[in-house]
């Protein structure tokens, strides 16, 4: 678990740097950073669907 503060909305695009067992230099990470009223949207969106 993270926690990140992003400014620009956009792709971060990163790579495992744990070793956690094998192949974990074939675990690539993409984070998705958007807007505060579009994140609640999204979230709002998945907790409707449960």
């Amino acid at each position: 678990q993270t926690s990140l503060f992003l400014k620009r909305e956009g792709l971060y695009y990163g790579q495992c740097s744990e070793i956690c067992g094998i192949n974990h230099g074939f675990m690539p990470i993409v984070i998705e950073a958007v807007k505060l009223p579009n994140y609640i949207y999204w979230v709002s969106n998945k907790l409707s669907s449960e």
